[in-house]
């Protein structure tokens, strides 16, 4: 069975690429295009990771974060966080809601699917299963 993976943005054309890279490698892919969307999305799909933009209508990625870390359905799902290089997010804030993974845009495709499947199939996790 394909991981699934829920993308988060408000910008077509990421989510566009985004979900062409990672359903090319294998991956099932569901969208959102704003936060309150993708929190709903989170709790009823269970992705096995979210990829998500910081800046983003009705709620901020981080907002969706900590609804995320506060229920008990999505608070253990990998979530990597896009960032506008403007948007430095402190790495305290980072740690605290567990962000697995900061990446700034632009990014690469290339680079988001090796941030994914290093964060889905880390060898200490796949020798436990």
């Amino acid at each position: 069975m394909a991981n699934k993976v829920l993308v988060a943005d408000d910008e077509l054309h990421i989510i566009h690429v985004v979900a062409i890279k990672l359903r090319n490698n294998g991956y099932e892919v569901i969208t959102a295009g704003n936060g309150a969307e993708a929190y709903e999305l989170a709790c009823r799909e269970r992705p096995d990771i979210v990829v998500t933009d910081y800046q983003m209508p009705l709620m901020t990625g981080i907002e969706l974060i900590e609804k995320m870390r506060a229920d008990d359905r999505t608070c253990n799902t990998p979530v990597i966080l896009l960032t506008a290089r403007s948007f430095a997010i402190p790495e305290e804030m980072q740690q605290n809601l567990r962000v697995s993974s900061c990446l700034s845009k632009p990014f690469s495709p290339k680079e988001l699917l090796k941030t994914i499947q290093d964060l889905l199939y880390q060898p200490e996790l796949v020798a436990q299963s």
